[in-house]
C-alpha cells in the first residue's frame, strides 16, 4: 500500500506544479473559467501548498514538507508584495511569520541529523 502514498504524493504535487506555472489554464480545466485577478495569486499559494504536501507523503519526514511550504510561501508573498502586486494589511506579517516558520522547521531538521549517530 506504500505506493498508494507515493502515487498520491506524485499527483498532488503536479498539480500543484500546474498550478504555479499555469493557473489559468488549470482553472479552466477544473472549473470551466479562467482564474484572474488575486485568484491567480490564491491558486499559486494553493500549488505551493499541494507540492509540499505531496513532499510531505513521500517517503521521509513529513516536516520537510512543511519546510517547503513555509520558505517557498514566504519567497513568493515577498515577491507578491514587492512586484506592485495586490497586497493587504495582513501580508508582510504573514512573511515575516513565514521567515520564523521556516527558520524553526531548518533549525529542527538540522538539530535532528546532528542527534542521529
Amino acid at each position: 500500500m506504500r505506493w498508494v502514498l507515493v502515487l498520491a504524493a506524485v499527483l498532488e504535487a503536479a498539480t500543484g506544479l500546474a498550478l504555479l506555472l499555469v493557473p489559468s489554464l488549470v482553472g479552466r480545466l477544473l472549473l470551466g473559467t479562467e482564474l484572474a485577478g488575486v485568484a491567480v495569486t490564491v491558486a499559486r499559494v494553493a500549488g505551493i501548498a499541494l507540492i509540499a504536501l505531496g513532499v510531505a507523503c513521500w517517503p521521509g519526514p513529513p516536516r520537510i514538507g512543511m519546510l517547503a511550504y513555509s520558505a517557498a510561501v514566504t519567497l513568493y508573498l515577498a515577491y507578491v508584495g514587492l512586484a506592485d502586486g495586490p497586497t493587504g494589511i495582513l501580508l508582510w506579517p504573514a512573511v515575516v511569520l513565514h521567515v520564523i516558520l521556516t527558520a524553526l522547521l531548518t533549525r529542527a531538521s538540522t538539530s535532528d541529523k546532528e542527534k542521529k549517530p
